[in-house]
């Protein structure tokens, strides 16, 4: 008690009204009035500025000048993660105080709200704005700009080709509001612009100091089909494939692979268009000024083929030095065919030097001149007379070709293919694909072409036929074909003779009609030109006439005969004339039937 201080009461402190609670009431009534004066009047659903006072893992707490501070989930400001203590920020009051006293807040609502305003804005004023990419969707990225899903297209991320989209997840970048459809309130952001305009003054720059001829360092930046994008340290140049390699390059992935570092050789450039042609194997001499300079025509080469076409197969014996092996250089053969039927590419080949020029960088190869021309002992190897199989390659209307070896061919006339058989066209004799046996009948040396015949490998029957179908002898035939002109007629040993229509009326009066067998007289017949013309008229015309003449010759003989009673000497005389004159007569009749 000794240490305690002697501390005088207030001399105006009103005891009676402390002991009676007034003094407490006074005074509790004068704070809570100095407290609320302190406080903001904040509205439910109303957007205001707030300071952020406290930040962990899971929370921002946000102080508005309330009573109680709100506290918003971090993830409604993972667009900015720059977000600090002290930092000003917009937010919606939802509720002023919930079932635990707490005043409920919503950054993302107050973001929201005036959104569609802001990004409008921004696309006006051209402004740069920070968005948070949320995810990946078809063709770009999803991006949180002000509260609004923009999209990013995958080509305006970055002026470069983007290889993999998902290191961008999570990410807060500055974009460029570049269009917004107000219909679907659908927004499109670009990264790629805000770098473009600096690039662009890169360009020139860096455009403005190049010359034809210059070695520059650079990186492949990207490789097409058609050629390979060198970044030269800003701007873009182009190698296009045929000047990646002297030699041939089908895919330039062979060449070159993304990131490398190379030199390349500027061939030209466009300022206006800023396109830059670039050039590697021009860093390496030509193929053909390394050629070895013995080498020369008729000399053997070896290569691989490169490139096909109809015409030929082009060889490369030696990177960036090719030859043609035209299709008329890849065998003996007449025949017109294709590149493809010999070669196909990657094949490796021996060839022989046909031409070669070193001013022109041309060379024409030939692998045919590796085998022995088959046309050098054509006499020896074919002579005429012989026989021999070969191979039907093609018809004509007027006989077949065929081939004997490769290179040697011959053809077969129509007329040539059967001695009895009347053959329209060769396709009723064989087909293309048969092997035929043909005999040689000529040697055509400067054509590189054979005569050729089938028929001769047996005798002619025509020197049996014509003791067998002589003139005048009757035959059974069977008609096998009508015709305008008349009827073919199959006789025996097959052979065909031909009828006209008057000698196909029948005694009866009527026509002979398909399939029908009949007799037939041989009325012509012809060897050389193998044809046998036919009548089944005459069969029973020259019976009918034979038998008239015969009646006639009896009544003449008869009436000599009564005659030679009366004048025995004069009519015997008489007698003998007229049966000169009478047989002179009916030869010459015949011979008139004859030609009819």
């Amino acid at each position: 008690m000794e240490n305690l201080k002697n501390i005088a009461p207030l001399s105006d402190f009103d005891w009676d009204a402390f002991e009676n609670d007034a003094v407490a009431a006074e005074g509790q009534s004068d704070l809570q009035k100095a407290y609320d004066e302190t406080l903001n009047r904040v509205n439910e659903h109303e957007v205001v500025d707030g300071t952020v006072i406290a930040i962990n893992k899971r929370e921002v707490v946000v102080n508005i000048g309330y009573k109680s501070d709100g506290i918003i989930p971090i993830n409604e400001f993972r667009y900015n993660p720059e977000l600090q203590v002290g930092d000003t920020v917009e937010v919606y009051i939802e509720n002023q105080e919930d079932k635990k006293g707490q005043l409920v807040l919503s950054h993302k609502k107050a973001r929201a709200s005036k959104s569609w305003e802001r990004v409008n804005q921004a696309l006006e004023n051209k402004e740069i704005i920070k968005g948070y990419i949320k995810c990946r969707t078809k063709g770009g990225m999803i991006v949180d700009v002000f509260g609004i899903e923009a999209f990013l297209p995958g080509s305006q991320i970055d002026v470069k080709p983007i290889r993999d989209y998902d290191v961008f997840v999570g990410k807060t970048m500055e974009f460029q509001v570049v269009k917004i459809n107000q219909e679907y309130k659908n927004v499109v952001v670009s990264h790629k612009a805000l770098i473009e305009a600096e690039l662009e003054a890169q360009k020139q720059e860096i455009i403005s100091k190049l010359e034809k001829g210059q070695v520059l360092e650079g990186t492949v930046k990207n490789i097409t089909t058609y050629g390979v994008f060198i970044d030269l340290g800003g701007v873009d140049g182009l190698i296009h494939i045929t000047d990646l390699s002297w030699g041939r390059v089908n895919d330039p992935h062979e060449i070159v692979e993304l990131d490398q570092k190379l030199n390349v050789v500027i061939l030209d450039f466009d300022e206006e268009k800023k396109r830059i042609a670039l050039g590697l194997k021009q860093l390496t001499p030509h193929p053909w000024d390394a050629l070895d300079a013995e080498l020369k025509v008729g000399d053997k080469v070896t290569g691989k083929v490169v490139v096909m076409a109809d015409y030929g197969a082009f060889v490369e014996i030696a990177a960036g030095v090719e030859g043609l092996i035209h299709v008329s250089e890849m065998s003996w053969s007449q025949h017109l065919r294709s590149a493809q039927d010999f070669l196909k590419v990657g094949d490796e080949v021996e060839a022989v030097i046909l031409t070669l020029d070193r001013t022109e960088r041309k060379m024409s190869l030939g692998i045919k001149q590796l085998k022995e021309d088959p046309w050098k002992d054509i006499e020896e190897k074919y002579p005429v007379n012989s026989k021999h199989t070969a191979r039907v390659r093609n018809f004509t209307n007027f006989g077949v070709f065929v081939e004997l070896e490769e290179g040697v061919d011959g053809l077969i006339h129509i007329s040539d293919l059967s001695w009895t058989k009347k053959i329209k066209h060769p396709s009723e004799f064989t087909q293309i694909g048969a092997s035929v046996e043909v005999v040689v009948l000529e040697i055509d040396k400067d054509n590189r072409r054979l005569s050729l015949g089938h028929k001769q490998l047996e005798e002619n029957p025509w020197d049996v036929f014509e003791t067998t179908f002589t003139e005048g002898s009757i035959h059974e035939g069977t008609i096998i074909e009508l015709l305008d002109k008349g009827a073919v007629v199959q006789l025996q040993y097959g052979v065909e003779g031909f009828a006209t229509p008057k000698h196909l009326v029948k005694e009866d009066g009527s026509h002979a009609q398909l399939n029908e067998k009949l007799e037939f007289k041989v009325i012509e017949f012809n060897k050389d030109s193998k044809r046998i013309i036919l009548s089944h008229s005459r069969t029973f015309e020259d019976v009918q006439r034979a038998e008239a003449r015969a009646e006639k010759k009896a009544a003449a003989a008869a009436k000599r005969a009564t005659k030679k009673e009366e004048t025995p000497a004069i009519q015997n005389q008489a007698a003998s004339t007229s049966l000169g004159d009478i047989d002179a007569l009916a030869a010459l009749k015949a011979k008139m039937e004859k030609g009819e």
